[in-house]
């Protein structure tokens, strides 16, 4: 393989002297205005057109960032629909990245369902269609042999942070073979706008490793492998080759893993986790996310999340990542495993999980199985108790859902709930919105306001009783931007579980200190500030735990961490340009 300092680069940061940052580019031309990058289009100076042999193609304006800024967002205004939003925004990413974030981030409240969850999805759906732009890297069945090499190809010599998935388990919407390249690359714009992470750190991967939708594989435009997906020793050896390579070539680097199905998804955490730095942000992330809320949620109502009794429904990645992160929030709190079995109960979809049924369990499920003593006094129509039985039977104070099952939670179920708790606690969190388990203007008026309600897709406030109620979303984008870049900053050997709990008690903490009174988690304008506290807190549990590489803030107070965090913090900015010399152009620099 060859060496870093061989491969070739684009450009370099550098000082002056006067101290001053500026860009040394190696390419110029038109060829400089295709790479997304490091085009500026109107925004290059006339000396900086001169010096890069651009002048005449571009117009002869220069314009500052904000007059782009205003042009794009009057263009973007005049998009139909959110897909046509999203495809725009997307397009201006492929043409200008520090534009797109400078834009992305003064829009972030509108922009962000636009750019991820809930238009993500069409986007997924639809990705060999709209394919306009080579971004990231798609490592196939073809390429896993010499992985290395493809590896070379990616002319980025420090990337960080990896989202990697293979499709197997999109949202809501399962197997979608490439088109979940859309997820990681839109996983990652939101670890820039949101974490600071630099843009030039991020390398979206779609693992290709074939998919069994039978109407991908007939349509002759898919652009993924037409085969049917690897699964055992296959599966694991592509990942390890992969998993290698990476190491080899981004030794500071870390994985998140992504969109996995849900067997699949542990298998693939366990197995690499302490081979190199890396989480799951379906399991990990949305566990994470949820006890946040769960924390705030159990504030509002005076108690403490070990209060609560859980009723987790959806048994897959996401249902056992929650009801794993319930489990150590519990223990946190000083309860016995005995006590966590008694106040935690999930949900699949024939009903509890309890032992002696006689169906399959993956060992991941496994924990989460009630014995059958737990359920000998209830009363129950059948041998397994039923969604609703288990939430009258263990006298529920909190109900998630993470089933994909539209309705699911209905007026019948929430009165069982309220027949013991004034204020339910009820987060119906699938996404997309078509999924939701329930509407919240429903739960308000079953239960007259009641309700503490978050959702995994947008809501707008909504009115009830002449009361405004504004509706919290939980999304994952409160935790993975800064446990990531909590983790890049200390240089994290491993992602342990207690970093991702400290990302979560940080959500809930930072949610009741700034949020406001009856906000179970902030407003998403709010993202970025919230990442930096959640990358502090991670990094000093990395500090704490003795994973963290990164000597220099390894004896820092928690001011100075946070100063150092900061001085990290990528913004979008546009830095000046020179020209390269033939120097450093020799060099490779």
């Amino acid at each position: 393989m060859s060496s870093p300092n061989q491969l070739t680069r684009y450009y370099d940061i550098k000082r002056d002297e006067n101290g001053q940052r500026y860009v040394a580019v190696h390419v110029t031309g038109f060829p400089l205005l295709q790479i997304p990058l490091l085009n500026k289009s109107t925004g290059f100076s006339r000396e900086e057109r001169r010096a890069l042999n651009i002048e005449g193609l571009v117009p002869p304006h220069t314009s500052t960032m904000q007059e782009q800024k205003t042009r794009t967002y009057n263009s973007y205004l005049k998009q139909t629909s959110d897909f046509g939003r999203h495809e725009f925004l997307r397009a201006l990413q492929d043409r200008n990245e520090v534009l797109f974030y400078a834009l992305l981030l003064d829009h972030l409240e509108e922009m962000l369902p636009i750019l991820y969850t809930p238009t993500v999805g069409e986007a997924v759906k639809n990705f060999s269609d709209i394919y306009r732009y080579p971004r990231g890297l798609a490592v196939s069945t073809d390429d896993i042999e010499h992985v290395d090499e493809v590896l070379d190809n990616v002319p980025l010599n420090d990337v960080r942070m990896i989202v990697a998935t293979d499709s197997s388990a999109i949202l809501g919407i399962g197997d979608q073979g490439f088109g979940g390249m859309a997820i990681s690359i839109g996983k990652l714009s939101l670890y820039v706008a949101g974490g600071g992470l630099g843009l030039d750190k991020t390398l979206p991967v779609e693992l290709d490793v074939g998919t069994d939708r039978e109407d991908l594989l007939a349509d002759p435009l898919y652009l993924g492998q037409h085969h049917r997906r690897l699964t055992g020793r296959q599966y694991d050896e592509f990942l390890d080759r992969f998993v290698e390579a990476v190491a080899e070539r981004y030794p500071q680097a870390i994985i998140q893993w992504e969109d996995f199905s849900r067997g699949t998804a542990f298998h693939v955490l366990e197995r690499y986790r302490r081979v190199i730095p890396s989480f799951n942000d379906d399991i990990q992330g949305t566990g994470a996310m949820a006890v946040a809320g769960l924390i705030r949620a159990a504030q509002i109502k005076g108690e403490r999340l070990s209060d609560q009794v859980f009723v987790v429904v959806g048994n897959g990645a996401g249902g056992i990542g929650v009801a794993g992160m319930i489990r150590q929030g519990l223990l946190r709190e000083g309860l016995s495993e005995e006590q966590v079995r008694e106040r935690l109960f999930v949900v699949a979809r024939t009903g509890l999980m309890v032992e002696g049924l006689g169906y399959e369990v993956d060992a991941f499920q496994q924990a989460f199985i009630q014995p059958r003593s737990a359920v000998e006094s209830w009363t129950l129509a059948g041998e397994q108790p039923t969604l609703l039985e288990t939430v009258q039977n263990a006298r529920a104070t909190a109900i998630l859902g993470l089933t994909g099952a539209a309705g699911l939670f209905g007026e019948e179920l929430v009165a069982a709930m309220q027949a013991h708790t004034k204020r339910p606690i009820i987060f119906p969190l699938s996404n997309p919105t078509s999924h939701i388990e329930a509407h919240p203007a429903d739960l308000l008026r079953w239960t007259d306001g009641w309700a503490i309600i978050a959702t995994g897709s947008p809501f707008q406030p909504i009115e009830y009783g002449g009361r405004e109620y504004r509706i919290g979303q939980g999304n994952n984008a409160f935790i993975f931007p800064g446990l990531g870049f909590g983790a890049v900053m200390s240089r994290a050997r491993e992602i342990t579980d207690s970093m991702v709990m400290e990302a979560a008690q940080t959500l809930a903490d930072w949610t009741a200190q700034h949020a406001g009174p009856d906000a179970v988690f902030p407003a998403v304008s709010q993202l970025r500030t919230v990442s930096e506290e959640v990358a502090v807190r991670v990094a000093r549990q990395a500090i704490t735990e003795g994973v963290s590489a990164e000597r220099r803030i390894r004896n820092l107070s928690d001011e100075a961490l946070a100063e150092f965090i900061r001085a990290h913090q990528w913004t979008p900015e546009y830095l000046p340009f020179r020209r390269a010399t033939d120097a450093e152009s020799a060099l490779g620099l």
